[in-house]
């Protein structure tokens, strides 16, 4: 089934959903990849990792245990056996006090070589805001080192990544060719508009691969059973009045009478 809308499901950006539609999106793109560059190139998946402190109220124990035992009681401690040998001191389990984040992106490859030629963000909403300044320092990093870069931003909220004038639309896809530093392409997409395809460079001189947008939403959309669930909460961000009309509009015309 796919997506009922014809652009960007404004669903999707909702924070219990971007997680998993962030990973699923990256695995489709990278299966249109693919067979587009071999055999001369590799698309590959590696994780952006962050580190985000935590409030005390929201801080656990460290560690995740495999198998979890529930108990409706918490046990007193029991007194040590005539077996059991006694620490000499104790300690508490320190709390962790940070979140662990890791977002998938995509890197091409060069097969014998194995050099980054182009790299393919999907961007998060940690990194246009709680993370935007180590994303920015890498965004600019690739740049520094002539890779390529495509960078889909499919969220609403956040600042745009830094350009000079920078469009205003409701999603962006940029992307940068080392060759045309320092401008950077911009693909404006407003709510209501399909989502386009766009380019993935490789190296200088070589025909792009391509990504169509609007396919792979409808593919994700249509495989992840997100039709399920996403449509119980508010919208997050909201939409603005008109746009909210429209969109309870559509989703009418498409809910199973």
């Amino acid at each position: 089934m796919p997506s009922p809308f014809p652009g960007m499901n404004p669903y999707l950006e909702a924070p219990g959903v971007w997680h998993k539609f962030h990973n699923h999106f990256c695995t489709r793109c990278l299966e249109a990849l693919d067979p587009q560059v071999a055999p001369k190139y590799i698309v590959d998946v590696d994780e952006n990792v962050y580190l985000h402190e935590l409030p005390a109220d929201q801080r656990r124990l460290a560690g995740r245990p495999d198998v979890f035992v529930s108990r409706r009681g918490i046990a007193a401690p029991a007194a040590p056996s005539a077996a059991s040998l006694t620490a000499p001191m104790y300690a508490q389990i320190p709390s962790l006090a940070v979140d662990e984040e890791r977002l998938p992106y995509l890197r091409i490859l060069d097969r014998q070589s194995r050099e980054v030629i182009s790299v393919i963000e999907l961007l998060s909403p940690s990194n246009k805001s709680t993370d935007r300044r180590q994303y920015v320092a890498k965004r600019q990093q690739y740049m520094d080192a002539g890779v390529a870069l495509v960078e889909i931003d499919l969220l609403r909220a956040g600042a745009r990544m830094p350009v000079d004038e920078p469009p205003v639309c409701d999603y962006c896809v940029m992307v940068f060719r080392p060759q045309e530093s320092p401008r950077i392409g911009i693909w404006p997409i407003n709510l209501r508009s399909p989502l386009p395809e766009i380019p993935v460079p490789l190296r200088a001189g070589e025909p792009d691969a391509k990504l169509a947008l609007q396919p792979l939403l409808h593919l994700v959309y249509g495989t992840g059973g997100y039709e399920r669930y996403i449509y119980e909460n508010e919208l997050e961000p909201p939409l603005a009045p008109q746009d909210l009309l429209w969109a309870s509009e559509i989703l009418a015309a498409n809910t199973p009478r």
